[in-house]
C-alpha cells in the first residue's frame, strides 16, 4: 500500500482512484494508515472467507489468511485486470497499473 500511496499523484493526475480494502480490524488499519501515511480509503473488518468466495481470492486455509488479490477497474465498471497473489509474490504494483491506465487510454 504504501508504493500506491507514493505514487498516488500520478492515479490523481490520470483521474484514476486507488481503494484498499482489508480482513484488518479498525485498529490494525488504523495502524497501517498511520504507518504508511495512506491517504486513499481503506476499508477494513471484511470476511477473508467471504471475499475469497466472491472474487475468487486466495484463502489459506492453514494458516488463515486471505492472499493480496488486486483489481484494475475500468470506468465502465468492469475488471480491466485481476492479479491473484498464492504467497509473497504476484502483487500488482503501483507503476503496473499507472501503465495498464496509460495503454488503456492510448487505446
Amino acid at each position: 500500500m504504501a508504493d500506491f500511496q507514493q505514487h498516488l499523484s500520478e492515479f490523481d493526475r490520470r483521474s484514476a482512484v486507488v481503494v484498499a480494502a482489508s480482513v484488518d480490524t479498525a485498529e490494525d488499519a488504523r495502524k497501517t494508515v498511520e504507518t504508511h501515511g495512506l491517504t486513499f480509503p481503506l476499508g477494513y473488518g471484511l470476511s477473508a472467507r467471504d471475499v475469497a468466495g466472491a472474487t475468487g481470492a486466495f484463502f489459506e486455509e492453514k494458516r488463515g489468511i486471505l492472499h493480496a488479490t488486486s483489481f484494475v477497474v475500468a470506468p465502465d465498471r468492469t475488471v480491466a485486470n485481476a492479479s491473484y497473489s498464492t504467497g509473497p509474490i504476484g502483487r500488482l504494483m503501483a507503476k503496473d497499473c499507472i501503465g495498464l491506465i496509460d495503454f488503456r487510454t492510448k487505446k
